[in-house]
This record gives structure tokens, sequence and C-alpha cells, in this order.
């Protein structure tokens, strides 16, 4: 059974490759609409997380936005380590 891990959490999908395109594309049609009650943006990138399973195209940009993310993290914190950061 496919699942995806967000943080601690496995959260299990539907075995059928069809269930789990129409459970993505619509996670991303309601992140699109998420100023609407309800709805909201988080629906998007979890719908990306889905789509990611079926799709390489979508995979590889997943991977590209976790680790362009992560440099820019990292590059944050070594600046905020860095001298004179400490407080008087």
């Amino acid at each position: 059974m496919s699942e995806i891990r967000l943080g601690r959490h496995k959260v299990r999908l539907p075995r059928g490759r069809f269930w789990r395109v129409c459970l993505g594309i619509a996670l991303l049609l309601g992140g699109v609409v998420g100023f609407l009650p309800v709805v909201g943006f988080w629906m998007a990138p979890l719908g990306i997380m889905v789509l990611s399973i079926d799709f390489p195209v979508v995979r590889r940009f997943k991977r590209r936005v976790k680790v362009r993310y992560g440099r820019w993290a990292q590059a944050r914190r070594k600046q905020s380590d860095g001298p004179g950061s400490e407080a008087p």
C-alpha cells in the first residue's frame, strides 16, 4: 500500500493509481482556491506529494524544492549563529 510521510506520521493512500491521481489533482485544485473557507493553500503541497508517487516529473520537482529549502534553511541558521548574534 502506498503512503506518504508527514513528519512522524504516515498517511495511507489508495492502492489504485487512478484513485491516487484523482486525489492528488483534487488536492491541487483545492489548493488553487485556497482563499475559500474549508479548503486551504495547504492542499497544494499535499497534492504534489501524492502525485509524486506516480509521476517521476513531479517527484523530481518535489526533490528540487526540498533540496533548495534545506540549503536556504542551513544558510539562515549559519547567518543567525554568526558573530554578533549573541545577546548583550
